[in-house]
């Protein structure tokens, strides 16, 4: 009898303290998209493990948007006004998935194809390719703004 006593005592303390216990979410974002998490209750602090994955933002009632910033996983914790953890995620970035990949030998370009193929920013692809549609990308959002930048060099 006293073997099944216990026992029984054991489950319901697992029961009593499990519930307390911050337990990690998963969360998938893909890169340069956002999602919308909804986090408990008195959040009053937001810490990302490493921002330069992916960006949080605390918008009101409750909600965090999560953006992915770069390739990997890294940990997002939210927090009450004293201190304690309300909740823990693991947010993984990864690529998306509606994009066509070219390779040229090494050199790797990525092309977002919806509904005409163009070249999109993408980590890991060929320095020539990335540093050309920086420079694209930053001359049409300077011209949007009304700051053009610097004209690209001549050919």
């Amino acid at each position: 009898m006293s073997r099944l006593s216990f026992r029984t005592l054991l489950v319901l303390a697992g029961l009593v303290i499990a519930p307390n216990l911050a337990l990690a979410d998963s969360v998938a974002v893909i890169l340069d998209q956002a999602k919308l998490l909804r986090l408990p209750d008195r959040v009053s602090t937001i810490i990302i493990g490493n921002p330069s994955i992916a960006d949080g933002t605390l918008q009101a009632g409750g909600f965090l948007v999560v953006t992915g910033k770069g390739y990997g996983t890294t940990n997002l914790m939210a927090l009450d006004s004293k201190g304690n953890v309300l909740a823990e995620h693991t947010i993984t970035v990864s690529a998306p998935t509606t994009a066509l990949t070219v390779y040229r030998g090494a050199d790797r370009e990525t092309l977002s194809c919806a509904p005409n193929c163009q070249r999109t920013l993408v980590p890991g692809d060929a320095s020539a390719v990335f540093d050309a549609v920086v420079a694209q990308n930053g001359t049409r959002n300077g011209l949007s703004t009304g700051t053009p930048a610097a004209a690209p060099p001549a050919r």
